[in-house]
């Protein structure tokens, strides 16, 4: 069962990382600017609408910053399940998830890039 888990947690990282260089094709703005925030945004577009609309997905845009950190700490810690948001907490340090916090919080719905 362990090793099911983490091939299933090895796919997805994969396929985060097969898509990234299209979603910073899709922003480039996130990598033209020297921000941690905008950058890891730019990974929450392959799922997430960063322009706030909800099309099945919640949106994260303009959320609170604890509100997200203690969201994404729930799925680090398995409090929360899904099986795609577990993986993406682990993933992330502290440090990062705060950035990503503090950034999405300050987005307005209807921008077009993270």
């Amino acid at each position: 069962m362990t090793q099911t888990i983490a091939n299933g947690a090895r796919r997805i990282i994969a396929l985060f990382m097969a898509t990234s260089p299209f979603v910073f094709v899709a922003y480039p703005g996130a990598v033209a600017e020297n921000n941690r925030g905008a950058q890891l945004a730019a990974m929450c577009a392959s799922c997430h609408r960063l322009d706030g609309r909800d099309e099945g997905i919640p949106t994260i845009i303009g959320l609170d910053p604890k509100k997200l950190v203690e969201t994404m700490e729930a799925f680090r810690s398995g409090k929360r399940v899904s099986q795609i948001m577990n993986v993406v907490a682990r993933s992330l340090s502290t440090e990062e998830i705060a950035a990503l916090a503090e950034y999405l919080a300050v987005q307005q719905r209807g921008s077009e890039r993270p």
